[in-house]
């Protein structure tokens, strides 16, 4: 029976490898004809790998260290742990380097496309998107399928899936997560820095467009949305995919079944998550497919189509893998039905954060339609208007997870909280394709404006970026969604291994109140490091981009070329030191609460830190993406446009938003289920420290 979900898992993840090699090889071959954007291309190419290398150059010094703490700390064949971790580790950072590096060749492919046509230069940006989909999705399962099946080559292995195997898988998903911390982290603070200094002097000092090639800033930009939207987003839900997975084949072998059931239980989640890859590699066929001018319906065909053929394949999947057993799930009796329809209540209700998020940030929403009425008036009213925008944006997806969480332990208890995590990144393939696609339409725009191609060029570029600002957008809240899920469903599998009651978390034990404000202090502490370093960064940055337009007035002049390498070198050095301290802190907060505090305190700060940090994502997320969109409605405008007092008030907006919705915010998803995966990796020394 395990073989069998190990067949499945590593069967799927090899077809969505070959297709994003296939895909990958066919973006490669695509003809550069304009000089200008193969050389421009080039500088970016070469910014994003030199960034990448030395991320990774920095995190290879860290991770070491914690495979051999992981390594000393097991006993007996719990050693394998370190080797899994390091492994989910070096998957993750793959999957981000492929992504990124096909994302970079495709930002002028798409430039050139357009001047074919909307239809062209969505294809080849969503193609390269898809790449980053299948890649994650493909490498999480043959991690965790070849760990497993590698595994199984030990003597009653399926008889040991509590105490041994499950624990050492588990390992891979910690490396991961930590993997995706210092990613996130990193590319956000990276990309800000640039982003901030381009803007502020560029934009609202000098007068120049955003992407304008005499904008000493504009490379180390259009890097950073490779190096933190691409890569960092790609990490993020690596981790997440990974995280559910997991999660809920540790709930599995724990439910109240005969061992035949538990194995049952335990192998679903691999073999639901292959066919997830099935559903949304078809779901790319939907988006190739469609004749649809607007590009944000062809992109809902393919997430939509892939959602309901994931709803329709999963009903003999569960049936036939589930079987007839039950399982008591806290209420009653459950058996498959209840699991599908968990399952299938993740899906839903990922979907509606989606469009919820769709509605807060979209490109002419009623939100984002009373921001940009709010930049008639000034800064200050721009930035109160999207607070308030972001602060209400949290309610009705707090709502739907709260609605899917009841609903699914309704149907199958703990275990159906948990399927329910994993169905909502059950098209994590073609999720991830729409939300890869945003940077990559962003920098084909930039390509087009640093190129001086003609107007019409432009024109398309700016229609597919503004659509990819509300699939980023789509993508962060998903993103948010999931990790609430897949937080709770690890924090629940910690308190099953480390063998805490129910009783612990009552409120009258001072342990849990201590946790939960410690642990909802936790994520604000970390978004004044990442929003600190920033701001460092893009202080630095602005003093170099009016240093460089004094000293070289033939910058403005289109005489003398900007040195863009400087401005690559602050973002790179910032965003490397910075990273440091928000990932430490985030290994330390937990391990330290469990050896100080003890299981009370522990189970608190993971609870405290769920609940503070979704909703500060949220409201991160959500008010950054409404101003981003709402600088550009205006900017679409032909009176009161660019130029105008309203743009400049919407560009002070977009620019405190861009620090939200694409460093602070993203981060708190991995800081809560790095902070849930360090606590089940480490339950057996917990258990033994709490006696």
């Amino acid at each position: 029976m395990l073989s069998s979900g190990v067949i499945v898992a590593v069967s799927t993840a090899l077809v969505a490898l070959v297709y994003s090699l296939i895909t990958s090889r066919a973006i490669k071959k695509m003809p550069l004809y304009n000089p200008t954007v193969t050389r421009i291309s080039g500088y970016i190419e070469e910014g994003a790998h030199a960034f990448l290398t030395r991320e990774y150059r920095t995190v290879s010094i860290i991770l070491p260290v914690v495979a051999l703490l992981l390594f000393a700390l097991n006993g007996g064949i719990l050693k394998l742990q370190s080797i899994s971790f390091l492994i989910g580790a070096a998957l993750s950072a793959s999957a981000g380097w492929f992504g990124m590096s096909i994302a970079v060749k495709a930002n002028a492919r798409t430039a050139e496309a357009a001047q074919k046509g909307i239809l062209s230069a969505l294809r080849v940006a969503f193609s390269s998107g898809s790449v980053m989909g299948m890649t994650v999705v493909g490498l999480v399962l043959l991690g965790i399928g070849g760990i497993l099946g590698l595994l199984l080559l030990i003597p009653n292995a399926d008889r040991m899936l509590a105490e041994t195997v499950l624990p050492i898988v588990s390992g891979f998903s910690l490396g991961a997560s930590m993997m995706a911390l210092f990613a996130r982290v990193g590319g956000g603070i990276y990309t800000k820095a640039a982003d901030v200094g381009a803007d502020l002097v560029g934009k609202v000092e000098v007068g120049i467009p955003e992407d304008d090639h005499r904008n000493p800033a504009v490379i180390a930009d259009n890097v950073g949305d490779n190096v933190g939207d691409v890569a960092g987003m790609g990490a993020d839900l690596f981790e997440s995919y990974a995280g559910s997975i997991i999660g809920c084949m540790v709930l599995g072998i724990s439910v109240f079944a005969s061992p035949q059931m538990q194995l049952r239980l335990t192998i679903l989640p691999l073999i639901a998550a292959g066919t997830g890859v099935i559903a949304s590699l078809l779901g790319t066929l939907f988006v190739h497919l469609s004749r649809a001018e607007r590009p944000q319906s062809a992109l809902n065909a393919g997430s939509i189509g892939a959602a309901v053929i994931a709803i329709i394949l999963l009903l003999p999947v569960i049936r036939l893998t589930v079987g007839n057993g039950r399982f008591l799930n806290g209420t009653y009796d459950a058996g498959w039905l209840g699991i599908y329809l968990a399952c299938v209540t993740g899906l839903v209700a990922g979907t509606a954060i989606g469009l919820i998020t769709e509605y807060y940030t979209g490109s002419d929403t009623p939100p984002v339609r009373k921001i940009a009425k709010s930049c008639t008036t000034g800064a200050a009213t721009t930035i109160i208007s999207g607070l308030g925008v972001g602060m209400s944006s949290t309610v009705f997806p707090i709502l739907v997870i709260g609605l899917a969480i009841g609903l699914a332990n309704r149907l199958a208890g703990l275990y159906g909280i948990g399927i329910a995590g994993l169905g909502m990144l059950l098209t994590l393939g073609i999720q991830l394709s729409v939300d890869a696609y945003g940077p990559i339409a962003d920098n084909a725009g930039g390509l087009a404006e640093m190129s001086e191609m003609e107007p019409e060029v432009r024109k398309v570029t700016d229609s597919l970026d503004a659509v990819g600002n509300t699939t980023a957008a789509i993508g962060k809240g998903f993103a948010i969604g999931s990790a609430l899920l897949t937080s709770l469903t690890l924090i629940v599998a910690f308190m099953s291994a480390a063998g805490i009651s129910v009783q612990t978390m009552n409120l009258a034990n001072p342990g849990i109140l201590i946790g939960l404000f410690i642990g909802g202090m936790i994520p604000f502490f970390f978004s004044s490091l990442s929003m600190d370093a920033i701001y460092r960064a893009a202080f630095s940055m602005i003093e170099e981009v009016r240093r460089q337009f004094r000293s070289k007035p033939g910058i403005l002049e289109g005489t003398e070329e900007p040195d863009y390498r400087s401005c690559v070198d602050i973002s790179t050095q910032t965003a490397l030191k910075s990273m440091v301290l928000p990932g430490v802190s985030a290994i330390a907060a937990p391990i330290l609460a469990g050896l100080i505090g003890g299981p009370a305190v522990l189970t608190g700060l993971l609870v405290g830190a769920t609940v503070s940090g979704g909703l500060l994502a949220i409201f991160m997320s959500n008010a950054g993406g409404a101003w981003d969109n709402a600088k550009k409605l205006i900017e679409s405008r032909s009176e009161e446009g660019k130029g105008s007092g309203a743009h400049r008030a919407a560009v002070v907006g977009d620019t405190v938003g861009d620090p939200f919705k694409d460093t602070a915010g993203p981060s708190l998803n991995i800081l809560i289920k790095l902070m849930a995966i360090i606590s089940l990796v480490l339950a057996p020394l917990f258990r033994t420290v709490w006696g």
